[in-house]
């Protein structure tokens, strides 16, 4: 640990740059830390508090703007990918939606402090058509609040951070790869129980083709949106005629849909994962005839004839088993 302070010291401006670049990127690296240390040495002149504070805003407007590129030219699917590789993608796309459609571009300043949701704003702000004035001022005014929070944190408790430090130091390797054992532990039962969650065996699954052929012979079939209020503003596709229905309102609205008639649901999200959520919570309440739409509303809109006819509400649809 005192090489690490002795780094920083030497350092300092050149090791929170590369650090906050780096986790703005995604990388699995604890740049707070580096601020809060930072922040530390900076009481007495050991470093240049104007220094260490332009070299984080530095790799946040990088990292961020990388990100933001990203989503303008890639659209909505950068977004899903970064959650697609989340712990907890399902609640890493709710979360994200929630925030930027309640907060608009204040949501760039609120995600910083929010896990699992600070490196998906920047892409979704880039594909929902921000001007790039508008986010780099956002963006600037979130990373300055971020940074003089970690570094006057460090300013504040520089005296403590060295006792933290020095213990650290005395507890040595082994404390470290005990907790890296349990770390990684912890992500395999994690990802272990969303592999579970996601088999669906007991969901019934329908492609693109077969729901289109059967909306347009007139079969009786409602489909349902699953996705977020916030997500379905945002996003902007639907399917036409779906009655959008988020899937946190689905036990106060299931009675509206237990008479029997064709049920589809659909989202956008990673392995259709909110899809089946919404569909075991309508197959536990007796509804009999329920099916997930495979690849949900990317797969719809690949489809040729996107817009395609009605969804409305008569006869049982051909469907695809699940395997």
């Amino acid at each position: 640990m005192n090489d690490f302070v002795a780094l920083l010291a030497s350092q300092g401006p050149a090791l929170v740059f590369v650090a906050t670049l780096a986790a703005r990127l995604g990388a699995p690296v604890p740049a707070v830390p580096f601020l809060v240390v930072a922040g530390g040495l900076t009481v007495g002149g050991g470093l240049s508090f104007l220094a260490v504070t332009l070299a984080a805003l530095a790799g946040n407007i990088l990292g961020d703007g990388a990100w933001f590129v990203a989503g303008r030219r890639w659209g909505y699917r950068v977004m899903r990918l970064l959650c697609r590789i989340s712990l907890s993608a399902d609640s890493c796309v709710e979360r994200s939606e929630s925030i930027l459609g309640r907060w608009g571009g204040l949501s760039l300043i609120a995600a910083k402090f929010v896990p699992g949701v600070s490196v998906v704003a920047p892409p979704m702000a880039g594909a929902l058509g921000m001007s790039n004035a508008r986010f780099l001022a956002y963006e600037t005014v979130a990373a300055l609040i971020w940074t003089l929070g970690f570094l006057l944190l460090g300013r504040a408790f520089h005296g403590a951070i060295h006792d933290v430090l020095a213990v650290l130091s005395g507890v040595g390797a082994t404390a470290a790869a005990v907790f890296a054992v349990l770390l990684g532990a912890f992500a395999a039962w994690r990802y272990g129980q969303r592999r579970v969650a996601l088999r669906a065996n007991d969901v019934d699954r329908i492609e693109v083709g077969a729901l289109r052929a059967a909306l347009a012979a007139g079969m009786d079939v409602t489909v349902i949106d699953v996705r977020s209020e916030e997500a379905r503003q945002l996003d902007g596709r639907v399917i036409p005629g779906a009655i959008g229905v988020s899937l946190k309102h689905i036990p106060s609205r299931i009675d509206g849909f237990a008479d029997g008639r064709e049920l589809v649901v659909y989202c956008d999200c990673p392995e259709d994962g909110g899809a089946i959520a919404a569909a075991r919570l309508f197959i536990a309440a007796g509804v009999p005839r329920v099916r997930v739409l495979a690849g949900g509303i990317d797969a719809w809109m690949a489809e040729p004839g996107a817009g395609g006819p009605p969804a409305h509400a008569a006869a049982p649809m051909p469907v695809a088993r699940p395997a």
